[in-house]
């Protein structure tokens, strides 16, 4: 199989998480997500248990010069002077550079495709659902209360457009920053991964 590095955006509730599992399992390649924090803990000295708490969330001043994270590299810059919240996303960011010089896998969320934007084996696919589905996902698989799930879901997603658009001056859920966006309200689960896995061969073939 041709070198792939499958970099997944979701909505909160969509599965995109779930399909990036089962289409790392069908491929046979590693799949990463929670993972990261254990590793970027591990280089930057940070706790896992710190770095989760300010994973996907951007510091509270508007005096930051995005560029200023997007493009340098974790060991790079004046690290003491950086934000926090910064240091998280820059030891993120070389974690996943570093997975994806090893080989194929799937990287679910944290701004992958557009770390790794200049990475020619890189697809970027934005997974999406209609927001009751959403919803019934949140209740039957984060143990969401029905009453507690839509200001979940909005929550999250707002917290995922501002972490996006902090780090990458870009619009998160735009088409235009994605090879593929699926509707799994449509596909389903398992269609979307037979979806995925569709592109993946024509790819390969071209």
């Amino acid at each position: 199989m041709d070198k792939h590095i499958i970099a997944i955006s979701r909505e909160y509730g969509s599965g995109g998480r779930h399909i990036g599992e089962l289409l790392a399992k069908e491929l046979d390649i590693p799949f990463y997500d929670k993972e990261i924090i254990q590793m970027a803990a591990q280089k930057s000295g940070m706790s896992a248990g710190f770095i989760e708490k300010s994973d996907e969330s951007i510091p509270n001043t508007f005096l930051h010069n995005l560029k200023y994270s997007a493009y340098s590299s974790y060991d790079s810059i004046s690290y003491y002077d950086t934000p926090v919240t910064d240091k998280v996303f820059l030891a993120q960011s070389a974690v996943i550079k570093e997975l994806a010089s090893q080989g194929s896998c799937v990287i679910v969320g944290r701004c992958a495709h557009y770390i790794l934007r200049n990475e020619p084996d890189v697809i970027a696919i934005f997974i999406r659902a209609n927001l009751d589905d959403r919803v019934r996902h949140a209740v039957e698989h984060y143990d969401l209360p029905q009453q507690n799930a839509l200001d979940r879901i909005k929550k999250i997603d707002k917290s995922r457009i501002n972490y996006y658009k902090y780090y990458t001056s870009r619009q998160w859920g735009s088409i235009e920053n994605y090879d593929l966006v699926i509707n799994s309200s449509f596909s389903g689960i398992d269609g979307a991964v037979a979806v995925i896995k569709a592109m993946l061969l024509e790819r390969s073939n071209l």
